[in-house]
């Protein structure tokens, strides 16, 4: 079955261009023009991608991002967010809210292409695979983490990043390492991505006393440890 991608971006030309090069890879389209058509086409279907304009009218792309990842049915539905702002500033506010990937534009289709599938993949993971450290485990069968029973909801990018530590544990890894590991080779990012990502993981565990886990080792990157 094709893979579903839902384009929710108001500038007419842009969204045919966009519809027009996903289809001819293969993937199923939804294409709509604004927050209010996106919400109601993610009532009827859930798709496998979003990409998603950071400026519409009524409500913004950021709010759309925070209001998705907020929610249980939409938080793992990975989402790109499409944008001309390009000031750093603005791509962490994009990643604050939760998105899992930034493009500018103007953006190449080819690149963007290779995005989407790269978060495809990133969605697969071992379906039969439980980890657990001191009470803090992960379920891959049902894409569930949980601390001492209770559960942990984490965003998709902060799953497989947690995923990654716990099945490294102790050893340490710079930004760059962890972009190709836990984003992949094909994703042109910055390395401060990864602290913002960090960040999200450490506030979701910090309730349960497993925040402590995700340490940084100054002047080299971040590591999985249970030693202090």
């Amino acid at each position: 079955m094709s893979k579903t991608v839902l384009v929710v971006e108001d500038e007419g030309a842009i969204r045919e261009m966009l519809t027009l090069v996903l289809e001819d890879e293969g993937f199923e389209v939804v294409a709509v023009a604004d927050g209010h058509q996106a919400q109601a086409a993610l009532a009827r279907r859930a798709p496998d991608v979003i990409l998603l304009d950071w400026m519409l009218p009524g409500v913004s792309g950021l709010e759309l991002t925070r209001r998705w990842k907020g929610q249980a049915d939409t938080c793992e539905i990975p989402i790109i967010m499409l944008t001309a702002r390009l000031e750093e500033d603005d791509r962490v506010r994009g990643l604050d809210a939760g998105a899992d990937d930034y493009v500018g534009k103007p953006f190449s289709p080819r690149e963007l292409l290779a995005r989407v599938r790269a978060q495809l993949r990133r969605r697969e993971v071992n379906p039969t695979e439980t980890l657990e450290v001191d009470g803090l485990s992960l379920d891959a069968a049902a894409h569930r983490v949980r601390a001492d029973g209770q559960r942990v909801d984490l965003g998709p990018t902060e799953y497989r990043l947690l995923h990654f530590f716990m099945t490294h544990p102790e050893r340490v890894y710079s930004r760059a390492q962890l972009l190709d590991h836990v984003w992949g080779g094909d994703v042109y990012i910055e390395e401060r991505t990864v602290d913002v990502h960090i960040r999200r993981l450490r506030k979701a565990l910090e309730p349960y006393g497993r925040d402590r886990y995700i340490q940084t080792v100054r002047g080299s990157g971040y590591r999985f440890s249970k030693q202090v």
